[in-house]
């Protein structure tokens, strides 16, 4: 055991060497922030009543590859907890798990102090109606687009922080009555980086 802390010490002391040495290649972050559905009719679940999604908070991990001086890629995964609306019946706390890969271009070099940036990619929503489990598989799976953009800002050889705005668009949910158009999950994110 005590090997095996010490390899894993050793490794971690390797990149904070190499990141120093060779400026920065990848970024690992965690964000907090704000998921805000527009366009969130769902549909109609009675004569009188929709259902909607609410605006709630937004919890994301990335992690960034800088492949060449401007461009890079990045993966991540995204937790919504919003409110399931549903007018004069009332409403419960509903997750959404997302998972996006994004193709990204920044306007200054790798190793910049501060570079802001674009990006679009593909991606994927799960959301999960009360009562369900994540582990169940009974989660409601929609695959979208998203695009945005940010700042990242370098406060050290291995400490950044970084500030998105993105829109995630996917179909809606549920199959509800009279439902139309797509859903946006706006997110407005500010988080903290780990440099390599």
């Amino acid at each position: 055991m005590r090997n095996l802390l010490r390899m894993g010490l050793g490794c971690v002391c390797l990149a904070w060497g190499a990141a120093a040495a060779y400026g920065q290649t990848a970024e690992a972050s965690v964000s907090l922030g704000a998921g805000i559905f527009t366009d969130k009719n769902l549909g109609q679940i009675s004569l009188t009543d929709t259902a909607q999604l609410k605006n709630g908070f937004r919890l994301s991990a990335r992690l960034s590859i800088n492949q060449w001086r401007f461009f890079g890629h990045e993966i991540g995964y995204g937790y919504n907890h919003t409110t399931l609306d549903f007018g004069s019946q009332g409403s419960t706390g509903m997750g959404v798990h997302q998972g996006f890969y994004d193709f990204l271009a920044h306007a200054l070099p790798a190793g910049s102090p501060i570079r802001p940036f674009v990006c679009g990619g593909v991606g994927f929503a799960s959301f999960f109606p009360p009562g369900t489990s994540v582990y169940g598989g009974n989660g409601i799976t929609k695959f979208g687009l998203n695009y945005g953009g940010g700042v990242k800002v370098k406060l050290s050889p291995i400490y950044g922080v970084r500030v998105d705005v993105r829109d995630y668009v996917t179909g809606k949910p549920f199959n509800f009555t009279n439902v139309s158009g797509l859903l946006h999950n706006v997110e407005v994110s500010a988080g903290f980086s780990i440099l390599f």
